[in-house]
């Protein structure tokens, strides 16, 4: 962690993302990711007939990755042009092949290429700790998939569901993100070689009219880059609607990691869900016993940050004049990384959190028993007609019992005495054994149980065994 204090250093860098995203969206990746592309470049060009030697693409190859970054500072200072600073300084290094680096393209070429192998390599790093993130909460969904839980509907006790099938709608949710992601990935072109306004009237010039060759070069490098699909028709650049996609489709992921960290935080002031607590955390400043929910509320407050976020792709795409206008540029480099980098720190934090989260089932039943009795009133009533009761009269019987009982837990405080009042009525012919059998929970949780089992066996755990990588990928540490 750079401890310099004396300058603004974005939290995303000192606390929240992964040295991975980072080290994608550093300045070390997009320039040696520039010299990959004009080493590509004068690979294809020497394999298409251009008088380049392998002895200097190798000069090239030499020095891919040691960047001088000094000597191509100076030049941007001088030129103030950054991709003719990195031609010269990489020229320095390279004297034999200098006259032929970036030969025929135009800055876009190692820009905006750069760009959507960065997006692409990012989109990989989601999917695979997204796969984690679903991993975990699948484990949590089955080992819970039958402990029932009072369901909410605008924040009011509503039918009972289990915490298993809880998890299975956050679940759910996460499946959809996962297949918006791998979709991106597999559908997301390459830029290409295509010139200064995407004529490719340079190589035309080049390989002397030769559509042929040109289209070849074009896949050549596109494939070299690891992309499917290379763009037939560019302006300068690649339209500015993909970065307008791929942060539209991080910021759906956002809203549902920002859903089940709003979910967990509501059952944490319930106390009957909590996220991990370590044990000299430290809840509050000045109340010693608080349990702060912080990994959800950071989860939250990135997700703010990362759905706003594609309003300023959408501002770049609508804005961009004819083949190309340079607004976008200043725009592109925070848009889009930070948005990457918040992801991943919510994904970070969405799978510790699901990793440890902790389970009150006391808890959870004492509030299942506190809303039990009004829930069982209609089985009552089917029970109390089975042995021979007049169900109107026994239903306006129990409306009444329902209300005083309501009324003594919200005005005077005490505990739900619904049941209580039934049996001293005498109207309704039941005993109490007869209660223990009526209020049997499994007959409120329906297929929750089944249905939970059904979607991760059958959904979610096919879902991400079609991917390998995830399982190789290490667990990384919330940083604070």
């Amino acid at each position: 962690m750079n401890m310099q204090k004396d300058t603004y250093e974005s939290p995303l860098l000192s606390r929240y993302s992964s040295n991975e995203m980072l080290f994608l969206f550093s300045p070390q990746f997009k320039h040696q990711t520039w010299r990959k592309l004009w080493i590509w470049l004068a690979e294809g060009e020497k394999e298409l007939g251009l008088p380049i030697t392998d002895e200097q693409i190798a000069e090239l190859k030499a020095h891919e990755s040691d960047i001088n970054w000094k000597e191509a500072a100076e030049e941007e200072k001088r030129r103030r042009h950054d991709v003719m600073a990195h031609v010269h300084a990489y020229g320095l290094q390279a004297p034999k092949a200098k006259r032929i680096i970036h030969l025929g393209a135009t800055s876009a070429y190692v820009g905006d290429n750069t760009d959507l192998i960065q997006m692409q390599q990012g989109l990989i790093l989601i999917r695979r700790r997204l796969c984690k993130v679903i991993d975990k909460l699948s484990n949590f969904a089955l080992q819970h998939k039958a402990l029932p839980i009072l369901g909410r509907t605008h924040f009011q006790a509503a039918q009972l569901t289990t915490v298993g099938k809880r998890a299975a709608l956050w679940l759910q949710d996460l499946l959809i993100d996962l297949e918006e992601a791998n979709h991106l990935i597999e559908i997301l072109p390459f830029r290409g070689v295509k010139g200064t306004t995407g004529t490719q009237a340079s190589f035309m010039e080049l390989f002397n009219g030769d559509h042929e060759k040109i289209k070849k070069l074009d896949s050549y490098v596109s494939q070299k880059a690891g992309f499917k699909k290379v763009l037939t028709i560019t302006g300068q650049t690649y339209t500015r609607k993909w970065d307008y996609i791929v942060n539209n489709a991080l910021a759906s992921l956002a809203t549902s990691l920002s859903k089940f960290a709003t979910d967990l935080r509501l059952m944490q002031g319930l106390k009957e869900i909590e996220e991990p607590f370590e044990k000299e955390q430290i809840g509050s400043s000045a109340m010693a016993y608080k349990r702060n929910p912080m990994r959800s509320e950071r989860i939250c407050s990135l997700a703010r940050f990362v759905i706003a976020m594609p309003q300023s792709t959408a501002f770049t795409q609508s804005t961009q004049w004819f083949e190309r206008t340079l607004d976008d540029s200043a725009n592109k480099r925070l848009a889009i990384p930070e948005a990457f980098l918040a992801t991943d720190a919510m994904l970070i934090l969405t799978e510790n959190i699901a990793t440890a989260m902790v389970v009150y089932p006391k808890i959870i039943e004492r509030h299942i028993n506190e809303e039990l009795p009004f829930m069982a009133t209609e089985n009552i009533l089917m029970e109390a007609v089975k042995k021979g009761g007049d169900r109107q009269l026994l239903h306006e019987e129990i409306r009444n019992l329902s209300q005083q009982a309501a009324y003594a837990v919200k005005e005077e405080g005490k505990d739900n005495d619904l049941l209580e009042r039934i049996l001293a009525s005498g109207k309704f012919g039941l005993k109490r054994e007869d209660f223990e059998r009526i209020l049997d929970l499994k007959k409120f949780i329906g297929r929750a149980p089944e249905q939970t089992e059904e979607f991760v066996n059958l959904e979610a755990k096919p879902a991400i065994e079609a991917f390998n990588d995830w399982k190789n990928t290490d667990s990384v540490e919330v940083k604070v």
